[in-house]
């Protein structure tokens, strides 16, 4: 799934491309949008809220897309090759100079702009911000703090507490913690967990590179999530992974019991996750 991060670049490479531009072009692939057509619309902003993504429009409409576990969206000149099969393509938005295309978007709605906040308005602080303050960061860690015996790692992934973390980072976070995913909500700091998670995205939202050891060669960008074959980045130890979470919310969770000690599910998996 798409981090927050990777939806925030892909906002502002939309924005670059069509920020000011008239569409000539739109068509969409989408059963509820099959009669849209927003030929001759302005675009004048691509604004993100966690992984939601808003194009509006200079008429005071806006284009909802989420990107969900596989979706995304590719930028290239008029004519230019998609990167993907036709029959993934959602929507098109052509201009003179630039063509985005949707690829696999489950969800795309048109709503006024003014609305934006009924899709998001459930979200807590988007980590990625760019009025960040230290208000957001007092709101985030007061909802994390809220149910102390929840598991981080579910807690993290909890979009209403703060938006943008996803299974990679929710992996990472709890390793620079040095707790396990497993470990309750009242057994960490808070406002440290909230401030790691944003410095995290703040360091990739803008490169391509998804990395939290600082390191950008293959092989070396994670600590723990998916180096099951690896062993963990800093003590070389096994890494363990386990599904924490019930039914589709559950996520394959990477962690290295040496380096984070606490409660973790009894052991019975092979590192790629098999019983």
């Amino acid at each position: 799934m798409p981090e927050g991060d990777t939806v925030f670049r892909s906002g502002r490479i939309l924005e670059r491309a069509l920020a000011g531009q008239v569409l000539r072009r739109t068509e969409f692939r989408h059963p509820a949008l099959a009669t849209a057509d927003l030929s001759g619309q302005r675009v004048s902003e691509v604004r993100t809220v966690g992984k939601h993504l808003f194009t509006r429009f200079s008429g005071g409409l806006s284009l909802h897309s989420h990107l969900r576990m596989d979706g995304s969206w590719q930028v290239l000149r008029p004519g230019g090759r998609w990167r993907m099969p036709a029959h993934h393509a959602r929507v098109i938005l052509a201009a003179d100079t630039a063509e985005a295309v949707g690829f696999r978007l489950h969800d795309l709605q048109l709503l006024p702009t003014a609305e934006e906040s009924r899709l998001t308005g459930h979200l807590g602080p988007d980590l990625l911000d760019p009025q960040w303050t230290e208000e957001h960061a007092r709101i985030a860690a007061g909802k994390l703090a809220a149910d102390p015996h929840r598991e981080l790692g579910l807690a993290l992934l909890d979009q209403r507490i703060m938006a943008g973390v996803g299974n990679l980072y929710k992996v990472e976070i709890c390793f620079l913690l040095g707790v396990s995913p497993w470990t309750p909500v009242s057994d960490v700091d808070t406002e440290r967990v909230v401030a790691l998670a944003r410095k995290l995205l703040l360091a990739n939202a803008w490169r391509p590179e998804q990395s939290t050891t600082g390191e950008l060669a293959r092989g070396r960008r994670n600590w723990v999530y998916e180096r099951g074959r690896h062993g963990c980045f800093r003590c070389g130890g096994r890494v363990r992974v386990a599904t924490q979470g019930a039914g589709v919310h559950g996520r394959p969770t990477w962690f290295c019991p040496r380096c984070q000690p606490g409660p973790c599910p009894p052991t019975g998996q092979d590192p790629a996750g098999r019983p």
